[in-house]
């Protein structure tokens, strides 16, 4: 972890005042669009990984994968989640980095997010809690839907996928962030967060350890667990997170009002 924190210092020193955020420079190893800014906080991420001279295997949303001293240790990284926050000038991005001792999300045993713009500082490790900015964290603990977030990549199908769910929130945001969302869901902040579309590995990897040790619930929309997903570069799952269980079974009852 201390590792993770000197790289977070790092990216704070320079990813807010980076000039010519959105340039764009080509096109990702995940497929989407690598801006100036997802290159600058990967180039950053990835020589201080190097520095910390362990063997690892690095899978970035820009890059792809690449071995370190041979390779070790998988870890996720999303240098900017939120890049088109970012490019927009919104607000509301960060960066995420989980490390995996195996092959699938349930082997992540180390997160880390960093709130780009006003440095909040998520940390777990499995077994270990979760924390934001050192002070321990727990997710919503009453069963009431205070705040609901999702994300909708296709809003005409996604939205009409979760309507059943939103309906009954008190408040709904969709921020654009998905690390984000999961890490504040953790801290109490969001009672729910919803994804009906794939999301893949490095998106949501570091967030579900940090729901998980703080005491929330991580399924897909169907309540299905992803713990045996495989980490990679896929879109591989979809996403219901909730701060307990009666949170969870509600919002599962809810969301399939839109399903048979």
């Amino acid at each position: 972890m201390k590792t993770l924190r000197i790289i977070g210092k790092r990216l704070l020193q320079q990813i807010p005042f980076v000039k010519n955020a959105k340039t764009f420079i080509g096109v990702g190893a995940s497929g989407d669009k690598t801006y100036h800014i997802d290159k600058l906080a990967e180039d950053i991420i990835i020589n201080g990984l190097e520095e910390s001279g362990e063997p690892l295997t690095i899978i970035s949303e820009e890059m792809g994968t690449k071995e370190i001293r041979g390779g070790g240790r998988k870890v996720l990284i999303d240098p900017i989640d939120g890049s088109r926050n970012a490019v927009s000038g919104i607000p509301f991005y960060c960066t995420s980095i989980a490390v995996a001792d195996g092959n699938t999300i349930g082997d992540i045993e180390m997160a880390y997010v960093l709130n780009l713009i006003n440095g909040d500082e998520f940390c777990a490790e499995k077994g270990k809690g979760a924390f934001l900015n050192n002070e321990r964290i727990k997710t919503q603990q009453d069963d009431i839907f205070y705040l609901v977030a999702y994300e909708a990549q296709t809003p005409e199908k996604d939205i009409a996928r979760i309507m059943p769910l939103l309906s009954e929130a008190n408040k709904t945001r969709c921020l654009g962030a998905t690390a984000l969302d999961l890490s504040y869901l953790a801290s109490g902040a969001i009672s729910v967060f919803a994804n009906p579309s794939l999301s893949r590995a490095f998106d949501f990897g570091g967030g579900r350890l940090l729901v998980k040790e703080a005491g929330g619930v991580f399924t897909d929309i169907t309540g299905d667990p992803v713990d045996s997903v495989e980490v990679g570069l896929k879109k591989t799952a979809s996403l219901l997170v909730s701060g307990n269980k009666r949170l969870h079974e509600t919002a599962l009852k809810l969301l399939n009002k839109t399903r048979g």
